[in-house]
């Protein structure tokens, strides 16, 4: 490509995943019925969210350099310990958040975990 439409492609780039993004995301809202669907998915799709935040935090926190982790002296595993019992007793994200993040910087930067 010339020099001239080096700035283009960016805008080029940001608009085509922009109409790609509200297509797929509006894809369940353009028909004007429902969508037939059995009753065993619908309730399945309840647990959707919670299965896609599993499969991205439990390689983090049990996973290193894409294998398990062979020792309990790594910072993450108290650390979502506490912030996971946190969670149980008070049902506060920005606490889990917190409590999460307050055992594992001493343990990771002070220790080297």
């Amino acid at each position: 490509m010339s020099g001239q439409w080096s700035g283009v492609l960016p805008w080029v780039a940001t608009l085509g995943l922009a109409v790609v993004t509200v297509v797929t995301r509006a894809f369940f809202m353009i028909p004007e019925r429902e969508v037939p669907m059995p009753e065993w998915f619908k309730r399945g799709l309840k647990y959707a969210p919670l299965a896609a935040l599993a499969a991205v935090i439990a390689p983090e926190i049990l996973m290193s350099q894409g294998a398990l982790i062979t020792t309990l002296a790594d910072a993450r595993l108290p650390a979502a310990l506490c912030a996971s019992i946190y969670f149980v007793c008070k049902r506060g994200i920005l606490g889990t958040i917190v409590v999460g993040m307050a055992v594992y910087l001493p343990l990771h930067i002070i220790w080297g975990w």
